[in-house]
């Protein structure tokens, strides 16, 4: 295992520059902004080795929840879930980024099955405001990096500009 993380961390400190390039590329073709964020969970989910679901949840309106848009992976009961639930709920509230390298020290983590291990959800916001987010799961224990977060806030201000 370790070495696959070591190849996998490798992979994805040489390859930032052009998976950000193919983010902005996704983000700047003539696609609809639904087919994009589609391509960009898949494109993220082949691409990163640890990255076994890969989803985008948005602010349901004028609610206190998330809603699940575009995902790539294995299908979820977590279609809704309320602000302050789970890691993704409690983005919501905080409006920062959240790390888990393993879900099991979490105290208000909804699972999502049992292979996931550790999870990373990074905020979408637009005009200040958060609208949103990337939602990142693992089936390793502590694969996510600095060079994740930057990637997925990256990927997030892109997005950012088709909302």
């Amino acid at each position: 295992m370790k070495k696959f993380l070591i190849f996998a961390f490798i992979h994805l400190l040489m390859n930032t520059k052009a998976l950000k390039n193919k983010v902005s590329q996704i983000i700047a073709s003539e696609k609809s902004t639904p087919e994009k964020l589609q391509i960009i969970c898949d494109f993220l989910k082949k691409e990163i080795l640890y990255y076994d679901w890969v989803g985008f949840y948005f602010k349901n309106g004028a609610k206190n929840e998330l809603k699940l848009g575009a995902y790539a992976g294995e299908e979820t009961a977590h279609t809704i879930i309320p602000f302050g639930k789970g890691i993704c709920g409690q983005v919501a509230l905080s409006n920062k980024n959240f790390v888990v390298q393993d879900v099991q020290d979490q105290d208000n983590y909804i699972s999502c099955g049992w292979k996931i291990k550790s999870e990373i959800v990074i905020p979408i916001f637009v005009n200040d405001q958060n609208i949103g987010q990337i939602d990142i799961d693992s089936h390793t224990i502590s694969p996510f990096t600095p060079e994740d977060e930057e990637l997925l806030e990256f990927t997030c201000s892109q997005v950012a500009t088709l909302l």
